[in-house]
């Protein structure tokens, strides 16, 4: 395991612990997450999916939303416009 891959691994467990304790210090291990992983890209392709998931916990805590919606047609619906509904990490396969 590389020095980078140890230095991911490291904040992911702080971020995860973070989450947790809501922890203060959530924002900057993102930003230091976010900063490492922009510098070196193929690091997130050596993520697992439960690392991953760590970090869409965190990022959905931090911005009190979620990152993705789903389509969900409403049979009652008079103008045939589909609705917005919430995903899960749990939708997205993550759980």
């Amino acid at each position: 395991m590389s020095q980078l891959n140890l230095e991911i691994k490291t904040k992911l467990d702080a971020l995860q612990q973070a989450l947790l304790d809501s922890n203060p210090s959530m924002p900057t291990l993102l930003r230091d997450i976010h900063v490492t992983l922009k510098n070196q890209p193929e690091q997130v392709t050596l993520m697992t999916e439960q690392e991953l998931h760590i970090v869409i916990q965190g990022l959905e805590k931090q911005t009190n939303t979620y990152l993705a919606a789903s389509t969900v047609k409403s049979s009652k619906s008079a103008t045939g416009k589909a609705k917005l509904k919430n995903a899960t990490a749990a939708d997205l396969g993550f759980d």
